[in-house]
């Protein structure tokens, strides 16, 4: 059985911490709203899975505090009951938080029968489906996890991860250490080989950009991998599509199944799944809910603007990779613009609408040609949808550099090499020149997917329907 999993914003965190700094290292405690996602079907071990999401932090108000020392809180039950009534009526989890400020690391025999209490509550207020989920602070920043679905034993958290300017991970997985990983340990320090063994990617994708992801990531070192793509290897893109051969462009191969081909064939250890299908396909969607990070290596805005959606409701950081290589105006061979951009989706970050990497148009235009082809020709001919032009132009060393950009944002992420404590939320790159810019932006006020103002959607998991999406892309 696979247990269940919590990922924490960032900003949340902090609003943590600071609601759990107490005077004189007494205990404090909060409560916390989540979302949750059930995925039926892991990838890699192909059990069902629980993942909960940060969703809001409440504090609970002061004239409800009862007693607090170095080993104990107590609060009324007045606060938990609202909290309950939110959560049902906004299909969320509730969730309490304390701390140990004097270093237990774990839950106490005490913690365990106020939380049974607690549950027993809810459950009588909310039903039998009722959860509860429950996090210990230990000391500054450690934190431990554990879900109520009986009064009996609580099922332990795995795995807390922390994501916002970047990734941190903290599990009780025990991973064996990979003694071909050994040099990137001198570069990086002994734990870097431990986090990337304990990450689940998927790389969106696996053409000119995300094929050398792929391959890169294996032999980084992450754990598990997915592959998902639609497409299959064509003779077109042999030169840039790596790990492909002659004979899988006349076997007319998926390009998927290349991918876990070549990996399987590395013997670095990375468990390596694929999916065959658009990103939105039904089984393509637990494999994205089930990762910890996604590369999105898909050349159309209606991908993208799907998984801008996916990013903000179940919490998982997007590295979207793009590259401009814009044709001369006559014609002619020759390029009037050569760049590369990575665009780091994250909690608090503007969304890829505001930042202008999708064109939703062409998003519209690209979901009717996969619904329903016949009515897209014939709004085509009409001039209502942006047709397909030329292909674009390609160069292998180009999406390869694209590529490296990108799979190095996720170490900037990790490990924090460049000494700025936080990935780029986006870099811009000109191929010709080399120069480097990482603009600055602010998200639309009004934007529908990432403006706390109009949509909460941050942490929301689950939702019918799915993603909240009805009759649009965005």
């Amino acid at each position: 059985m696979t247990r269940p999993d919590i990922i924490i914003q960032e900003r949340h965190r902090d609003e943590i911490q600071a609601i759990l700094s107490t005077p004189d290292g007494v205990e404090g405690a909060a409560y916390l709203l989540l979302g949750r996602s059930e995925i039926a079907q892991d990838p890699w071990d192909k059990n069902a899975r629980t993942r909960y999401t940060s969703f809001e932090v409440i504090g609970i108000p002061p004239e409800e505090q009862i007693s607090a020392s170095d080993q104990h809180v107590t609060w009324s039950t007045q606060s938990f009951v609202r909290l309950c009534r939110r959560a049902q009526e906004e299909g969320l989890v509730p969730a309490i938080v304390h701390s140990h400020p004097s270093g237990f690391d774990g839950f106490s025999d005490q913690d365990r029968r106020n939380e049974r209490d607690l549950f027993t509550l809810a459950r009588n207020r909310n039903g039998e489906k009722t959860r509860l989920v429950s996090i210990v602070q230990v000391g500054a920043g450690t934190y431990r996890a554990q879900v109520w679905k009986d009064d009996k034993t609580p099922e332990e958290c795995r795995q807390v991860s922390c994501i916002g300017s970047n990734i941190a991970i903290q599990s009780t997985y025990d991973e064996k250490a990979n003694e071909v990983l050994s040099r990137q340990a001198l570069a990086f320090g002994d734990e870097v080989n431990s986090r990337l063994q304990h990450l689940r990617v998927a790389v969106v994708g696996c053409g000119g950009t995300g094929s050398p992801v792929v391959h890169l990531l294996a032999r980084l070192g992450i754990g598990r991998i997915v592959a998902i793509d639609d497409d299959f290897v064509e003779y077109s893109n042999l030169n840039r599509l790596y790990g492909a051969t002659q004979q899988d462009a006349d076997e007319h191969a998926p390009k998927v199944d290349v991918m876990v081909r070549v990996v399987s064939e590395m013997g670095l250890g990375t468990e390596i799944r694929s999916v065959k299908g658009w990103v939105d396909s039904p089984q393509a969607r637990d494999a994205l809910r089930s990762c910890d990070v996604i590369f999105g290596c898909t050349d159309d805005h209606s991908g993208r603007a799907f998984l801008n959606r996916l990013s903000h409701f179940y919490l998982i950081p997007v590295i979207d990779v793009g590259l401009v290589l814009m044709p001369g105006e006559s014609g002619k061979a020759g390029l009037q613009e050569m760049a590369a951009r990575v665009s780091v989706l994250f909690p608090s970050a503007p969304c890829l609408i505001c930042r202008g990497n999708i064109n939703l148009e062409a998003a519209r235009s690209e979901d009717l040609r996969r619904r329903n082809p016949s009515e897209y020709e014939r709004q085509k001919r009409e001039a209502y949808v942006i047709g397909a032009g030329n292909p674009a132009p390609a160069v292998v060393t180009f999406t390869t550099e694209a590529a490296t950009m990108a799979v190095n944002e996720l170490v900037q992420g990790l490990v924090d090499f460049r000494g700025d404590g936080k990935w780029a939320w986006q870099r811009y790159r000109k191929l010709d020149s080399g120069v480097e810019r990482t603009p600055s932006l602010s998200a639309d006020p009004d934007c529908p997917i990432c403006s706390e103002q109009v949509n909460r959607n941050w942490g929301r998991g689950d939702v019918v329907p799915f993603l909240d999406r009805v009759g649009s892309v965005s």
